[in-house]
């Protein structure tokens, strides 16, 4: 019985629908004041509000998938399993597994493309981190075998897991249908959490005396796709996506790193590192390390060298909406900047998947091969 499955879930609101009831039928027989009546009250009214918190947090994961599993739940998942080696593997990248698209014809690559399901070794960072690499069915038929093709490094936010970029987001589905319309060009996505020491947030900065998560992703990431998968070295041939987290991370390294990135795309992305008990001190008291991680002081140091950037927001129920603003202003040529501003969108997967189709057509026509 999975974190995710309807039976956990329908099994949650069955316990929460009897205790109730058991609250109600037994509450005379409980209403003395003798330690025993005491001590029933507060074990029923316990035990009823935990099921039905339960119930409430199951369904909400089940909608959003912040974990997806329940090792990743209580911070279990922190090893891979074995690593088989396959042709497309790379000393940095190693193919754990291959999964097709829910397509007519999807078992074969170049009809629908292919998920791999990676191991990925920072050579520089130290940091290994498991993702996924969606490889779009133009990169296995003949026509294109020494084509490259764009890249696109997409994140999620804090604590999400990496499969929730393909089964929350769609991400794969939505650039196979986008292509096969015609409103994009095939593009290689690779997908993963920025979550790289698990549990603890990082907020992609290399951290004196930790994870050096910046480095594992501005640089090491980037070499390791270019040597394993047929994408170029130029700073547009490769895009950083994110959401939440994901989205802060993008906007912030594409800043540091304009070399290596020539667009990114902040999906409710917000403008600073938090502090609080999941990123522990991340700074160590360097105020020059604090005001790098601050996406609009790095924009304002950035030398323009013509950036895209994408950022999206919602006049009702996103909370980045002032700084998102500020972002706009913040842009200077020959960079460039584009919006998606929603009438009314939280901070969630229904907000994104209004976004992503649109961002993604519009991610085309920056990226290039």
């Amino acid at each position: 019985m999975g974190l995710t499955s309807n039976l956990v879930l329908a099994l949650a609101i069955i316990a929460g629908v009897l205790l109730f009831a058991a609250t109600v039928w037994f509450w005379p027989r409980l209403s003395g004041r003798t330690f025993r009546a005491y001590a029933g009250r507060i074990a029923l009214l316990l035990a009823t509000q935990l099921a039905l918190f339960s119930a409430v947090g199951l369904a909400a994961n089940k909608s959003f998938l912040f974990y997806g599993s329940w090792a990743d739940l209580f911070g279990q998942e922190t090893t891979m399993g074995k690593v088989v080696d396959h042709s497309m593997s790379s000393k940095d990248i190693k193919v754990v597994d291959k999964q097709k698209l829910d397509v007519p014809g999807g078992g074969r690559p170049a009809v629908g493309g292919q998920i791999l399901k990676v191991s990925i070794a920072g050579e520089k960072s130290k940091i290994t981190s498991p993702g996924y690499v969606w490889l779009p069915p133009e990169y296995f038929q003949p026509q294109h075998a020494k084509a490259n093709f764009p890249a696109g490094i997409v994140l999620t936010g804090y604590p999400g897991t990496a499969e929730n970029l393909i089964k929350g987001l769609n991400y794969p589905m939505t650039a196979f249908k986008q292509a096969k319309a015609g409103k994009m060009k095939p593009m290689i996505l690779v997908m993963l959490r920025p979550t790289v020491a698990p549990p603890r947030d990082t907020e992609c900065v290399d951290i004196p005396g930790g994870p050096q998560t910046e480095t594992f992703f501005a640089q090491d990431l980037p070499q390791a796709i270019q040597s394993t998968f047929r994408v170029g070295k130029k700073a547009e041939n490769m895009a950083f996506i994110g959401n939440s987290t994901g989205g802060y991370c993008a906007l912030k390294i594409a800043a540091h790193h304009p070399k290596t990135f020539g667009t990114a795309v902040g999906l409710s992305a917000y403008y600073e590192a938090p502090n609080d008990p999941t990123t522990g001190d991340l700074f160590h008291g360097d105020a020059k390390l604090k005001d790098r991680a601050d996406v609009l002081k790095s924009l304002q140091a950035k030398t323009p060298t013509g950036t895209s950037f994408l950022v999206t927001s919602s006049e009702k129920g996103e909370p980045n909406l002032g700084d998102t603003r500020k972002f706009i202003k913040g842009v200077k040529g020959p960079d460039r900047v584009s919006s998606i501003i929603l009438d009314s969108g939280g901070h969630n997967f229904n907000t994104w998947r209004r976004e992503i189709p649109p961002m993604m057509v519009w991610l085309s026509s920056r990226v290039q091969a």
